[in-house]
């Protein structure tokens, strides 16, 4: 392949260059976001599992009650986690069927289900073009040395990739978890009064939770890995298309 003008011998065409300082400049930064969005989620998700064994510790010890409150908006002490009031405002009301802040929790699980399995196939379908257009770089000597962290930086993002959809799946199924709960007060007390299926469910739903949890926030650090090994690269891509300085000439008061 003939070298363009404007690249150092070693190195790719000036056009190929351009392409490569491009990619490096834009998802280092692109990255910069998704080396920290993950584990925003992970905190959430934490939350939302703590939640749930709240709940799950309190139904597992109360003695369903019988109440005859005069106001629907009672609260139900029996089925209320003060824990689970404080980290999701969840409320169970002597009145009302399901809290809608559980109803909200399960919405927000499926809607991050599916952007996190969404999202993981796009990232792995990129990677692998990425990987396929890589292999361009093993002909020029001016990037010998630096192959592995390109090669790095693509596996960092394809692993990430399966981590993120392994959580959506997580995710998927504790929703399908929480769909086999009934959350309303009178079903909640014969289930306690029988037995107990509920607070064994949340149990397990709120280790799918942990587990998508630490999965992302695993995604994030393999993303951050990449920081350093982003800006190696650009900067040997800078080098490369800077073209090389023209020789001096000779000095007349000293010949040969």
């Amino acid at each position: 392949m003939d070298e363009a003008e404007g690249s150092s011998p070693g190195g790719p065409p000036a056009m190929m260059l351009d392409a490569i300082a491009n990619l490096a400049r834009f998802h280092r930064e692109h990255e910069e976001f998704y080396a920290s969005q993950p584990r925003e989620q992970s905190v959430a998700l934490q939350r939302d599992a703590r939640t749930l064994l709240a709940l799950a510790d309190r139904w597992s010890a109360v003695q369903p009650a019988s109440p005859t409150p005069l106001n629907p908006f009672e609260g139900a002490d029996d089925l209320t986690a003060p824990a689970a009031l404080q980290l999701r405002g969840v409320l169970f009301m002597e009145g009302e069927g399901e809290p809608v802040e559980l109803a909200r929790l399960k919405r927000d699980l499926s809607r991050t289900a599916d952007d996190l399995l969404s999202g993981a196939d796009w990232l792995a379908a990129a990677m692998q073009a990425s990987w396929d257009a890589a292999e361009a770089l093993l002909d020029f000597a001016g990037f010998a040395d630096l192959l592995g962290e390109r090669h790095r930086i693509i596996s960092n993002d394809w692993q990430a990739a399966h981590l993120s959809a392994m959580a959506g799946r997580l995710l998927h199924r504790a929703a399908d978890v929480l769909a086999r709960v009934d959350f309303r007060p009178s079903a909640l007390r014969a289930d306690l009064a029988r037995d107990a299926v509920s607070p064994r469910r949340l149990y397990s739903a709120a280790e799918l939770l942990a587990r998508a949890a630490d999965l992302l926030s695993e995604s994030a650090g393999l993303v951050h890995d990449n920081e350093r090994r982003w800006r190696t690269f650009r900067a040997r891509t800078s080098r490369l298309a800077s073209p090389p300085p023209a020789p001096h000439p000779p000095d007349p008061a000293h010949p040969g």
